[in-house]
C-alpha cells in the first residue's frame, strides 16, 4: 500500500446541524420554482467574520439553507441568518439570541463557535445545535466546560480537507510543470490545525506530482480576523508571486479575494477553496484561478436541516470526506482544467477511494 503521510480513516455517522437568526435578515429562496412548504420547524445560521458575502464558507452555508428552502424542508419566514462582527466577539450572544427566539436547528458556522456553543447548549436541551469544522463536543479534553453526553444535542461536523487539498495541490503541480515553474504557494488565514490540514494536504499533492516543487507558505494572522483581511492577503500574495510562485492556493476565507487581485496584477494563476470561486470571480480573474477546492459545507447543513425535520438529529462528530462526496475540486475553468490534469486528479481519487493513498493532516 502506498502512503504519502499518516492519514485517518473518518468515521461516518448521522449529519445534524443547529442554524442561528437575525433580527432583520429572513433568507429567501433562489431562483425556480420551490416545493411547497408544510415544515415548522425553524432554523438559523451564526455566521462568521467575513460574513454573507465572503463569496467561500459563509456563503456555502447560506446555499444548503437555500436549497433547503427551496426543497420544503424550511419554510423561508421560519429560516434566519446572524453575521457576527468584525473580531467575532459577539458569537455567543448571536447563538443565545437564536436560541431564546426558539430556533431548532442553530448552526454556528465556524470552529470558533465551539467554546460558546459548548456552554450555551446545556440550556437548551430541546433545540438542536451544530459547529461546522466544529470541536463543541470535545469537551474537557479540549479545554472545554460540557463532554459529550452533558450536550447529546450538539454535533460537530468536520471535513478531510487534506483530501482535496491533496487533489488541487496536484492540479498546481501539473500546471507548474506546463509552466515550466518550479515554485508555487499557500496562504492561509487564521494559524492552527484547521487550516494546517489544508496547507498539508497541499503540500502533499504538489509533492507527489513533483517532490522538487518549493511550496512557499504564509499566514495572514493567529485570530479568526485573519479571514477578513483581503488588503494583508493580497500583500502577502504579491509578495510569494514575487519570489517565484506561480500559482498560489489560498484558505483565507474572504481574505482570499486578496489572492486574486494580486493574480490579475501578477498575472499569475491562483486557486481558490470551499466554494467554486471561479463561478463568483470577476471577468478579469476568472481566466487566472486553475480551480477551487470544494468542501461542501452546504450539503452538510441542508443535510442537518433534513434530519431536524425528520426527527433524525443526532449529536456527537461527523465527518465528511471524499469518499462520501464531502470534498471535490472544481473543472469550471475549461482553458486551464484540460483533460489530462482531470484524469490525472481521478486516478489519485480513486486511490483515495482504494485506501491506497493516504495524506497527513498536519504541516
Amino acid at each position: 500500500m502506498r502512503k504519502i503521510l499518516r492519514g485517518f480513516a473518518p468515521s461516518l455517522v448521522v449529519l445534524a446541524i443547529v442554524a442561528a437568526a437575525c433580527s432583520n435578515n429572513s433568507t429567501t429562496s433562489g431562483g425556480g420554482s420551490a416545493t411547497p412548504c408544510t415544515s415548522d420547524i425553524k432554523v438559523g445560521l451564526a455566521l462568521d467574520v467575513g460574513g454573507l458575502g465572503d463569496k467561500s464558507f459563509n456563503d456555502s452555508a447560506y446555499t444548503g439553507l437555500q436549497k433547503a428552502i427551496q426543497d420544503g424542508l424550511v419554510c423561508a419566514e421560519n429560516t434566519k441568518y446572524l453575521e457576527a462582527n468584525a473580531t467575532g466577539s459577539n458569537r455567543g450572544e448571536n447563538v443565545t439570541n437564536l436560541a431564546e427566539a426558539g430556533y431548532d436547528l442553530i448552526v454556528g458556522v465556524g470552529f470558533a463557535f465551539s467554546p460558546d456553543i459548548n456552554e450555551i447548549a446545556k440550556d437548551y436541551l430541546n433545540q438542536s445545535f451544530a459547529v461546522i469544522d466544529g470541536y463543541a463536543t470535545c469537551g474537557t479534553a479540549c479545554g472545554l466546560t460540557n463532554n459529550a453526553d452533558a450536550i447529546p444535542n450538539v454535533a460537530d461536523l468536520t471535513f478531510t480537507e487534506q483530501q482535496g487539498s491533496f487533489l488541487v495541490g496536484a492540479a498546481a503541480a501539473l500546471e507548474a510543470k506546463k509552466l515550466n515553474c518550479d515554485t508555487v504557494g499557500f496562504l492561509g488565514g487564521q494559524t492552527g490545525p484547521l487550516i494546517g490540514k489544508f496547507e498539508a494536504g497541499y503540500t502533499a499533492g504538489v509533492h507527489e506530482v513533483n517532490p522538487d516543487i518549493k511550496v512557499l507558505v504564509q499566514y495572514i494572522g493567529d485570530d479568526v480576523t485573519a479571514f477578513n483581511d483581503a488588503t494583508k492577503g493580497e500583500a502577502l500574495s504579491t509578495g510569494m508571486y514575487n519570489d517565484g510562485a506561480c500559482i498560489i492556493y489560498h484558505a483565507a476565507g474572504a481574505s482570499g479575494a486578496g489572492l486574486f487581485n494580486a493574480a490579475v496584477k501578477a498575472d499569475k494563476l491562483a486557486i481558490g477553496v470551499d466554494s467554486d470561486q471561479y463561478l463568483t470571480a470577476s471577468a478579469d480573474q476568472k481566466p487566472l484561478i486553475l480551480t477551487s477546492m470544494i468542501k461542501r459545507v452546504d450539503v452538510a447543513v441542508y443535510n442537518a436541516i433534513k434530519s431536524v425535520g425528520e426527527g433524525s438529529f443526532k449529536g456527537g462528530s461527523t465527518v465528511f470526506d471524499l469518499a462520501h462526496g464531502g470534498l471535490d475540486y472544481s473543472k469550471s475553468n475549461t482553458e486551464l482544467m484540460t483533460q489530462d490534469i482531470i484524469d490525472q486528479l481521478e486516478k489519485y481519487r480513486q486511490e483515495f477511494l482504494d485506501g491506497t493513498i493516504t495524506v497527513p493532516s498536519k504541516p
